[in-house]
This record gives C-alpha cells, structure tokens and sequence, in this order.
C-alpha cells in the first residue's frame, strides 16, 4: 500500500498533467475559433447548407472544449481536495 506522501506525490503528478492538457485545449479552443471565423468571412451571404453545417459543426466543437475545460478544472479541484484531507 502507497503511503501517504506517495498519495499526495501521485495526486500532485496527476494534476500536473491535467493542468497540461488545460493548456493544449485552449489552445485547440483557440484555433477552432479561428477556424470558424475565417470560415464564416469566406462563406458569408451562402444559401448552402453544408455551410451552415459546418459553422455550426465549429461551434458545437468549441463548445466541447470548454465542457471539457470545466471537467478537468473540476478533476483537479476534486483531487487536491483529497490530497488536502490526507
């Protein structure tokens, strides 16, 4: 069985690397929003719908990001919760 330090150390490493994936997701998220705007300037005024499809395709995926934000902020919040109570 892990001592206690062993927990907290494991815990620590764990939000490290959650804490990383925060920041490629922003980045992501950044880059869907470009995409999505470039996409809307270029196709702007289009009666298509596979326009349309696509920007709202955009949009649901940034949406994503950001609920996958949250749920790793709140992992981690979670975890060093219980780091503090050991």
């Amino acid at each position: 069985m892990a001592s206690i330090d062993e927990v907290r150390a494991g815990i620590a490493m764990a939000n490290d690397k959650a804490s990383e994936s925060i920041g490629a997701l922003q980045q992501a998220h950044s880059s869907l929003e470009q995409a999505q705007g470039a996409l809307l300037r270029v196709t702007e005024g289009s009666a298509q719908a596979d326009v349309s499809e696509a920007n709202g395709l955009l949009a649901q995926a940034v949406g994503s990001i950001t609920e996958v934000q949250q749920a790793v902020a709140a992992a981690i919040q979670a975890s060093e919760g219980v780091a503090n109570r050991l």
